[in-house]
């Protein structure tokens, strides 16, 4: 990252938030219909969720499906006006694999 990377950096970025939206609490429609004002939860945090914890097999899951993706749509771009957004894709592709196949911590 200290050569300021910006394919790892972007793909890294993406990669997070993607995570970061994974362990999100999926929403009840059924518990926001049909609440009364004066029943709503009141105060800081009254509404806080905590956040789902992802499993090192989910994680792996996530971040294999983002280079999937990268992979599909450098696929999908053939002109050669797209050539290099597509070289982008594929090496954004490629750093995220890279972290699915370096070695865990010991």
């Amino acid at each position: 990252m200290r050569a300021r990377d910006k394919v790892a950096v972007s793909a890294l970025r993406s990669a997070l938030a993607t995570l970061d939206n994974a362990e999100a609490v999926p929403v009840d429609e059924s518990a926001l219909r049909g609440v009364a004002l004066e029943q709503s939860p009141v105060g800081a945090g009254a509404t806080e969720a905590a956040r789902r914890e992802l499993g090192e097999d989910e994680v792996t899951a996530v971040v294999r499906a983002e280079a999937d993706e990268r992979l599909d749509a450098a696929a999908q771009l053939t002109a050669p006006a797209h050539a290099d957004h597509a070289t982008r894709l594929r090496a954004e592709a490629a750093v995220l694999l890279s972290l699915l196949d370096a070695p865990g911590p010991a």
